[in-house]
């Protein structure tokens, strides 16, 4: 006889908190999984369809799940082993620790090496460390905090047109990629194959550039799109006018755009106004991740123009509209799925520890 499945009931704030750990860049690749193992559980109700879909086997499923509806979040951590206890001093441990986020004179950062020397322990230790209590010294990520002091009103406009898109209307992610290269490499790159990776010479030719205009129907995923030599409000104008043509006439038009002065160009805000149709939607400063568009800006630089080598601006011109016609042929949206009110929380912790480093060093 077969078992019966065991109901899995996620409320509000389980289901927002097992969401963060699957999607969150820090998380663990381990937890994420069993986040997962859950999340796919409550959703289908069958362990066997949860493994198959996960490529996993039924008694790890079964584990994780039992291990949640036992202790919640917390029984998807790692629990604790036996064995034998650590014979590291103390104050040796607290070196590794707490002096990583204090670079030694000189340098930028440490590394597993130049710790192991300073701390008088193996390199192993120092990265079994590290990797225990998640620190990553040899990681940076870029990024900017806006000091728009609208950013949360524009923040809420943005993420609400993904979310809840309006009737009779299309919500497309408008921008320009300016300064596209046509880099000719100076001889031709050896291909891929067994044992060795695909390679590109490290000088090149300049053949001029071009600017890709592009608005992407965040609904379907197709791409509007229009090239230029040149990045003023007169292209910008030009390419509202083709949007204009080449949308159904009945439908309201929402456009979400950066801040650049192009945009905002009294030549362009005059026709605007004789287009009721058009509602402009502009991103806080410094916020250009909220605009989806920029997703597909980095596939076409990856696909096309960052590897490849173009004689002319009209190949590279070609190579991009080809490029464009095809996907469009099977178009993919790109859909918001963060939670907005975990990202305002983000932003404001990443803004206090900005807070705390200005005050520290106003005090040296």
């Amino acid at each position: 006889m077969a078992r019966r499945a065991i109901p899995l009931v996620l409320d509000d704030e389980q289901l927002v908190a097992l969401r963060e750990l699957e999607r969150a860049d820090n998380t663990p690749q381990a937890l994420a999984f069993r986040a997962r193992l859950v999340l796919r559980y409550a959703e289908l109700g069958e362990i066997v369809k949860v493994a198959k879909k996960e490529g996993t086997t039924r008694p790890t499923v079964t584990m994780w799940r039992d291990r949640f509806l036992a202790a919640g979040i917390d029984g998807l951590n790692d629990a604790q082993r036996s064995g034998r206890p650590s014979t590291l001093p103390a104050a040796k441990i607290n070196t590794v620790l707490s002096e990583v986020v204090q670079p030694p004179p000189g340098r930028t950062r440490w590394s597993i090496r130049t710790m192991a020397r300073h701390a008088g322990m193996s390199k192993s230790r120092v990265q079994t460390l590290w990797s225990q209590n998640d620190l990553k010294p040899h990681l940076t990520r870029t990024f900017k905090l806006s000091n728009d002091p609208q950013f949360e009103p524009k923040f809420w406009d943005v993420i609400g047109l993904y979310l809840q898109p309006p009737q009779k209307a299309l919500v497309l992610c408008c921008d320009e990629k300016s300064q596209c290269q046509a880099l000719e490499r100076s001889q031709p790159g050896l291909p891929l194959g067994v044992g060795h990776i695909c390679t590109r010479t490290h000088d090149y030719t300049r053949h001029g550039t071009i600017t890709l205009f592009a608005a992407l129907n965040y609904l379907e995923g197709k791409i509007l799109s229009a090239t230029a030599p040149n990045h003023t409000h007169v292209e910008w104008l030009a390419f509202l006018k083709q949007i204009d043509r080449e949308t159904p006439p009945e439908l309201a038009l929402h456009l979400i755009v950066d801040n650049y002065a192009t945009h905002k160009h009294a030549a362009v805000k005059a026709w605007l106004a004789k287009h009721p149709r058009f509602h402009l939607h502009f991103t806080p400063t410094s916020s250009s991740w909220l605009n989806l568009v920029e997703r597909f800006f980095r596939d076409l630089t990856v696909d096309v123009v960052r590897d490849g080598s173009f004689q002319s601006v009209r190949e590279l011109t070609r190579a991009i509209e080809t490029y464009l016609a095809e996907r469009n042929l099977t178009p993919k949206p790109y859909r918001w799925r963060a939670d907005g009110a975990s990202i305002l929380k983000k932003i404001s912790a990443a803004r206090a520890a900005l807070n705390r480093k200005d005050i520290k060093g106003s005090e040296h």
